[in-house]
């Protein structure tokens, strides 16, 4: 086997597989990534939003030291009403209850501003996820989608990013406000009472290692769920998109007992994960009451004493609260955060996936191609140790056609497949007007064909949008002359609106024949060098197909074309054939060649000949 020289876009794939169902080249599942990593990565995201942030702590600053003032002002109150042998100063406590009063209103608008203000940013910042992510996606090879649910690939681009999303919303000010709440508390704390600080001390090692206990048996057990998230999402995704199979063998009940089973899995997971972090709130409750009453018993101590005043120990109850709430909503912020970065994680897997790159420093653009394909001694598989292909070596001219043809599965879409560079060889070389297809870029090697499939795909939106596809350039004139040629247009008017009817998902309102047609006149539009037609006519009615195949003539006319089909009756004007067999080519020649050789294609003829007389 000869060597390559060029990378192999097949093999950078390097997100693991999460869904239901798989292709031929699954990845296997990887642990976590770490949580700083991410965290640090996902923290990268803000910088877009920089000035937002700084205005935000600013006023988050402003807020806390707002929220300061509260605790002195009560103590100083306390003060106020036990001073002065039982007489209460009520000047002094006016004074107090309208600065609280408007230092609340103050704390409740600048909390309000910061609600806003951080609800638009994190908005923005997903925006951006959002919108790398689905870039990322249009730039991965085929491999990447053979090997990975779509249902799990779409949980990823939703779910995931939701979750990070409100957890940004969320968390940002939650943190940034603890921390400066914290700080401040704990020097009040200092200066009120240095005896009474180390008293409250006392609890706060075990709320660091429960936190910590709890968060690392949580991060396990939401990366799981959002696994399961993906799995489901995968299994909805593929009973939808096949749910005419399903009711046609009806399969219904084996679908629930599919769904059920992945649904009850999320469920167990999921209640694990809520159950361990909601241990958190009420232990750390416990921990900080004991710690409330080591307060107040040495501040008794001391008030008895004279050391404090009453005032105090109420400033420093208060203050107390404020360093202790903090750290309880920090701690809950953990449980949450560890479900954002496991959603995180699944996000950064598929922008570290390798992507499709060119294969040379200065690609060539194939502007024009003549349609010369030559394939020399080609080797491929999806699979480093099985060769799919074997010895593929054949030549087709500027405007001939070349079936391929031969059972399932014997490679004969593969070949189109790396054609097209949706995959890449493994060894040999193919050739476009004599030019290794590897020096030229991928969008414009892909702008030389057309192609028609045989599951032909329709978007959601009018039939006009849909054959535009072809050339969103296109004009009405055109796209109508595209439709006639392609014997669309008769049946488009028959419709109540015409080009402008609405599809439905996948085309499902049309008849597959009619499907077919619109993907013959969505390539006439492209205008296309070479033409792929993979299996268009294996599932038409005979009328239909005479449509089809008078269309495809009229698409093939000066054109190289590859016609993948079942019917044999459809290419037996090819001018070459090529029979397909366990990945190599075991006979070639035109249809009467074939026949006079009375080998492979001569019996798969006559076996398709003698069934249609019997039918």
């Amino acid at each position: 086997m000869p060597d390559n020289k060029y990378k192999d876009d097949n093999k950078n794939v390097s997100m693991p597989f999460n869904g239901v169902r798989g292709g031929r080249n699954r990845a296997p599942v990887v642990k976590p990534k770490n949580f700083r990593k991410t965290l640090r990565r996902l923290w990268s995201y803000f910088g877009s939003e920089r000035k937002t942030l700084i205005i935000i702590f600013i006023f988050i600053i402003i807020d806390s030291a707002i929220v300061l003032i509260g605790p002195y002002l009560i103590g100083q109150a306390v003060n106020a009403m036990s001073s002065n042998n039982g007489k209460v100063d009520f000047n002094l406590l006016s004074i107090i209850v309208v600065v609280l009063l408007v230092s609340y209103l103050a704390d409740a608008a600048i909390s309000l501003f910061q609600g806003f203000a951080m609800a638009s940013s994190s908005q923005r910042i997903v925006k951006t996820m959002r919108n790398n992510l689905f870039l990322k996606l249009q730039k991965l090879p085929m491999a990447f989608f053979d090997s990975n649910s779509h249902g799990d690939i779409m949980s990823r681009l939703s779910n995931d990013i939701d979750n990070v999303s409100s957890t940004i919303s969320q968390s940002a000010v939650v943190l940034m406000s603890g921390v400066i709440t914290i700080l401040g508390s704990f020097i009040m704390m200092i200066i009120l009472s240095p005896i009474l600080t180390l008293a409250s001390l006392i609890t706060v090692p075990l709320v660091f290692l429960l936190t910590r206990s709890i968060t690392k048996k949580t991060g396990k057990l939401f990366k799981s769920q959002q696994m399961e998230l993906g799995k489901l999402n995968g299994q909805i995704e593929e009973t939808i998109s096949g749910v005419y199979i399903v009711k046609a063998f009806n399969h219904e009940d084996k679908t629930v007992k599919e769904f059920d089973e992945i649904n009850q899995r999320l469920c167990k997971v999921g209640l694990k994960a809520q159950i361990y972090s909601g241990f958190l709130m009420p232990i750390m409750n416990v921990i900080n009451n004991i710690g409330f009453a080591a307060v107040a018993g040495v501040g008794g101590v001391l008030a008895v004493d004279g050391i404090i005043t009453v005032g105090v120990i109420a400033s420093f109850l208060s203050y107390s609260r404020q360093f202790v709430r903090p750290l309880n909503n920090l701690a809950n912020m953990f449980n949450t955060l560890q479900s954002a970065v496991a959603g995180a994680e699944r996000v950064f897997e598929i922008l570290d996936t390798g992507e499709e790159t060119e294969d040379v420093k200065e690609p060539k653009d194939l502007n024009k191609s003549k349609g010369h394909v030559k394939f020399s001694n080609v080797y491929f598989g999806y699979r480093k140790d099985v060769n799919i292909l074997k010895e593929i070596s054949f030549e087709a001219r500027p405007g001939e056609s070349i079936a391929l043809v031969g059972p399932t599965g014997a490679g004969k879409t593969t070949i189109v497949n790396l054609l097209t560079r949706f995959y890449d060889v493994k060894s040999g070389v193919i050739y476009i007007d004599g030019v290794d297809i590897r020096e030229y870029t991928r969008d414009s090697l892909r702008r030389c064909f057309g192609i028609v499939l045989q599951d032909t795909y329709l978007f959601t939106g009018t039939i006009k949008e849909n054959i535009k596809y072809g050339n969103l350039n296109s004009s009405d004139i055109e796209i109508e002359n595209a439709a006639k040629m392609a014997n669309a247009h008769e049946f488009i008017k028959r419709l109540p609106k015409g080009y402008e009817t609405l599809l439905s998902e996948s085309g499902s309102n049309l008849s597959q024949g009619q499907r077919q047609l619109l993907a013959i006149a969505r390539a006439i539009l492209t205008n296309p060098s070479i033409l792929i037609l993979d299996e268009a006519t294996s599932s038409v009615d005979t009328r239909t197909e005479l449509r089809i195949q008078e269309a495809m003539l009229k698409l093939m006319k000066g054109k190289t074309s590859f016609i993948i089909a079942h019917r044999l009756s459809t290419i037996r004007d090819a001018n070459k054939i090529m029979v397909i067999d366990d990945g190599q080519i075991i006979e070639m020649g035109n249809h009467e060649e074939l026949i006079n050789k009375k080998g492979k294609y001569y019996n798969m003829y006559f076996n398709q000949y003698n069934n249609s007389d019997e039918q």
